[in-house]
Formats: C-alpha cells, sequence, structure tokens
C-alpha cells in the first residue's frame, strides 16, 4: 500500500540525519521554475503571498536566495528527517532502522508545494511554500493547477510500484486535493482520528495529525498490507470505532488524550 502525507512548515535542519543514504527529488525541474519565481519576490510581497509576518517573510525570502542545486548532505536534508511538524512527531522517523527507512522509500510519498511530491529520503533545502498559495506560473494560477497532472502520475506510478492497490489518504485536505482523485487507480482510504470532547468525539487538529504520523508509523513497523489490518491500530490510546466507521473512511476514537 502507499500512505501520502502533507509536509510541515516546522522545521529541522541542525539534528544530525540518521542515516547516509538519500534520493534526489524527481521534480526538482518544476522546483526550480517556481524558485526562479519566488527569488523575484521581494520579502514584503512574500509576506502577502503567503499571509505570514515579516519576519517569515525574510527568513523565506533569505531561504529562497540560498537555494540552488546540486543538492547533497551538506546544503539539504531528508525530507522525512527535516519536516518537524505534529505529523513527524509522532511519525519519529529519526527511530527507524535503515531496513524500514528502506521501506518507507516504496511505501510513502509527502506531497509538497514546492517539491510536488517527495520520497521520505529525498533531500529537501528549507522552504515554506503551502499548496494552497496562489502562486501564478505561465498558465497556472496556483500550485494546485502547477502540480495537479505531474502529482497524479506520480502518486499512480508509486501505488503500481507499491505492490498493492491501496493508498491511504492520511494527508490533509488541502495536500490530497493536489491530486486528481478521479483518475488515481487505487482504492483511497482515508482514515479519521477523532478524541472525546464534552461528551462526543471530535477532530481535534493537533492530535489528529499526530495520529497520522502514528499511523504511518505503525503500518511500518507492522508491514501492513491491507486495509482490514489498519484497525489493529492502538497507538496512544486510539481503537477502532465500527459504528463511525464508512466503507474507506475507518475511524479511531480515544476517550482520554
Amino acid at each position: 500500500m502507499l500512505i501520502v502525507l502533507s509536509p510541515a512548515k516546522s522545521l529541522d535542519f541542525e539534528t544530525p540525519a540518521v542515516t547516509k543514504n538519500y534520493t534526489v527529488p524527481e521534480l526538482l525541474e518544476q522546483s526550480g521554475k517556481l524558485i526562479s519565481k519566488l527569488k523575484k519576490m521581494s520579502p514584503g510581497q512574500l509576506s502577502k503571498l503567503m499571509n505570514i509576518s515579516k519576519e517569515l517573510g525574510e527568513l523565506n525570502f533569505r531561504r529562497y536566495q540560498n537555494w540552488g542545486q546540486p543538492f547533497n548532505t551538506d546544503n539539504a536534508k531528508q525530507a522525512v528527517l527535516a519536516f518537524n511538524g505534529d505529523v513527524y512527531q509522532g511519525l519519529q522517523a529519526g527511530s527507524l532502522s535503515e531496513e524500514k527507512l528502506e521501506a518507507a522509500q516504496k511505501h510513502v510519498r509527502i506531497l509538497s508545494g514546492l517539491y510536488g511530491v517527495l520520497k521520505p529520503l529525498d533531500l529537501i533545502q528549507p522552504y515554506r511554500l503551502e499548496m494552497g498559495t496562489k502562486l501564478k506560473y505561465y498558465k497556472s494560477d496556483d500550485l494546485y493547477a502547477f502540480w495537479n497532472p505531474l502529482l497524479t502520475k506520480k502518486v499512480n506510478e508509486a501505488v503500481e510500484e507499491s505492490g498493492s492497490g491501496v493508498l491511504v489518504n492520511l494527508a490533509s485536505g488541502e495536500y490530497f486535493k493536489s491530486i486528481n482523485r478521479k483518475k488515481l487507480k487505487a482504492e483511497i482510504v482515508t482514515p479519521e482520528f477523532k478524541d472525546l470532547k464534552n461528551g462526543q468525539y471530535k477532530m481535534i487538529s493537533f492530535f489528529a495529525k499526530k495520529a497520522r504520523g502514528l499511523m504511518t508509523r505503525f503500518i511500518l513497523d507492522n508491514s501492513i498490507t491491507d486495509t482490514e489490518s489498519l484497525q489493529a491500530f492502538d497507538l496512544e490510546g486510539y481503537v477502532f470505532n465500527p459504528n463511525l466507521s464508512k466503507p474507506g473512511n475507518p475511524v479511531f476514537t480515544r476517550d482520554n488524550a
């Protein structure tokens, strides 16, 4: 099966990588086209484009000015180790064995506004460019239009390479929209994670994001290959809830966070 994840805004380029193995993003040519446009923008323009603070605008201005090829371990880091948001706190990729990291290369893809689609060990340089950003390039009015045909093709290829016709969607709605769902040649499974609050099960963003990482770790650690086995997921108090679940939409609930 293939797992798709969102990237993270939080990055960690300080902690040494736990592996020397790496690959290079397949769509760097397209990334370079976006960078060429971003490099021409001022910090203020970047702040306005991405709706971020002045300080973050200046930080990303410097990042884009410094962005350049070729990528190597001196100027870049493996994506799954560089991303440091809630999903990746749950995944804890730094504690995966070399064998499991190699398995992740086959079974995990990370969607990205700048890099399109990444394998876990693909090198990335620091950036911030969310998929929902309305960055125009040539005939594309936004990043969805820029990436959609390529991402759909690449994800279909990755599903086939994974050896299973199942795609486990653990990405956010913002990122999964970058793929043409109707053209995916896969059975799509979208797990949801809900916590008990005021007597009702609700999706709480922070916990749900971390749970997506936990589910990814569970699949890798247990070499899960079929959708039914996903129901055994039980990390950090979550259990499968058949009453709330629907076909293609398993729901996992937790009573105490």
